[in-house]
């Protein structure tokens, strides 16, 4: 039977090791792992907050062109990105209790702008930006939340751990995109504000809360930050920022960063700009689909139902994410190695199938309701390949390095990986999406040989 490490009875512990029993506490460690999971969803939540709403705030009274909701729905993964770099260096430095209870408070500032922001369309496009990177601290969090949680278990765990809880976390993207429809809804959560009038087209007005969709959530921050204060312990792993780079002098630190972009900056940028592409190709956004706006709007292509995207994109993220949790067992019995090479496989025939679908054939109803069946089938399944990609490299890395490496280098690869919102926005409103979707083939074919050649084949310099 084990014992607990010894405790200094204030925020440190003492004599940690996980690999021994004797001095590994495992209910502190799951209970470390349920608490800084919780506070990591509602961080998703707040960073994904923004992609439910920018697809509507035109259809709110604003009239901002494809680019800028491009580019407003691009900003929290540029900032995530930039948040991510400062995060994957605080948890030897704050420790896991100060850096949960006080990032989690952090994320009430964006998730509160974009409530009181909403409720009129009359904000300037730069303070809607500002909200926007603003809520990338959300995504950031998630650099330091990883690693700290990855000092309470041993090796043998971590790929279970890690899963469940980037798994769950990722869950807050598809928990703020399907409850939102909900919460907008509901007169009776519209505690603060009024109303405001949705013009959808082909569809009567109605009247809508969009506030609910963020103030429902700050109450729970609160909670997760006092949960995280009073509960949580700091593992006395330290090391000053100069000591943490000696990650970069390691090779495999930039080839499991290749391979994680491939992973989890498709799923990222794909969750952040689902919605946007949907419209845009298939729906209210493409003037071969509708024209006009508000009670002038009329489908054009008699016939076809225009999708709502609010319907579909909380699907991709949900596989992801599910994904994720799923896999992750499977990744402590079989290797991480083996599974990332699926995931590329899998992302290079998935991609290949999709591109298709990107351009739609508006010659009749029936062509273009294939044509949107084949493209939401298509973008499924790379979310799909995606949360096996981020469930397996999160099993490679801590096989890979040593305890506090590993943790550098979950926390760095996350935050170049977080970069995908941004470069995906970019990428599709200037070179188009059939090209950039191309571009992620070449980017699929690359991380599978090098995960063939490095990790995952017989005799492999490192297999994990």
């Amino acid at each position: 039977m084990s014992t607990a490490p010894t405790r200094t009875g204030g925020e440190w512990l003492q004599a940690w090791d996980p690999e021994d029993e004797a001095r590994w506490d495992k209910g502190l460690a799951w209970r470390t792992l349920w608490i800084t999971t919780f506070c990591l969803t509602l961080a998703f939540i707040a960073w994904f907050l923004p992609s439910a709403i920018i697809p509507k705030l035109n259809s709110l009274g604003y009239s901002w062109s494809k680019n800028q909701l491009y580019w407003m729905a691009a900003m929290p993964g540029l900032a995530a990105g930039l948040f991510r770099l400062v995060w994957m260096v605080l948890p030897p430095i704050m420790g896991t209790r100060k850096m949960v209870s006080l990032s989690t408070l952090l994320l009430i500032a964006s998730t509160l702008g974009w409530g009181v922001r909403v409720q009129h369309p009359t904000a300037p496009y730069w303070e809607l930006m500002v909200l926007a990177f603003l809520a990338g601290i959300g995504g950031g969090l998630f650099s330091g939340f990883m690693p700290s949680t990855s000092f309470f278990f041993p090796r043998r765990m971590q790929g279970t751990a890690l899963g469940l809880q980037a798994g769950l976390g990722n869950f807050g993207v598809s928990v703020v995109q399907l409850l939102t429809p909900y919460l907008i809804a509901m007169s009776g959560l519209a505690i603060f504000g009024g109303s405001q009038v949705l013009k959808t087209a082909g569809k009567p007005d109605k009247n809508v809360y969009f506030q609910n969709a963020a103030f429902v959530w700050i109450p729970l921050m609160i909670i997760g930050a006092l949960l995280a204060w009073t509960m949580l312990k700091s593992v006395p792993v330290k090391a000053n920022i100069r000591q943490q780079f000696d990650i970069f002098s390691n090779q495999d630190t930039w080839w499991m960063t290749l391979i994680y972009i491939m992973t989890f900056g498709t799923f990222s940028g794909l969750a952040a700009q689902f919605g946007l592409l949907m419209a845009n190709l298939y729906g209210s956004g493409n003037d071969k689909v509708v024209s006009g706006t508000g009670a002038a709007a009329k489908v054009l292509i008699e016939g076809y139902a225009v999708p709502d995207p609010v319907k579909y994109v909380f699907l991709g993220p949900l596989i992801g994410a599910g994904a994720r949790v799923l896999f992750s067992p499977l990744t402590d019995k079989m290797g991480g190695a083996i599974w990332s090479l699926i995931s590329g496989i899998g992302l290079i025939a998935s991609i290949i199938y999709t591109i298709p679908a990107l351009t739609p054939d508006f010659s009749s109803a029936a062509a273009l309701k294939g044509d949107f069946n084949h493209f939401l089938w298509g973008m499924l399944a790379i979310f799909l390949f995606s949360g096996i990609g981020n469930a397996s490299t999160f099993k490679q890395m801590p096989m890979i390095f040593e305890r506090r490496q590993a943790g550098g280098v979950i926390g760095w690869t996350a935050a170049i990986a977080a970069f995908g919102p941004f470069f995906f926005g970019v990428g599709v409103s200037s070179l188009g999406p059939t090209a950039f979707y191309w571009i992620g083939v070449a980017w699929a074919i690359m991380c599978t040989i090098i995960v063939w050649m490095r990790y995952a084949r017989p005799g492999a310099p490192k297999p994990s």
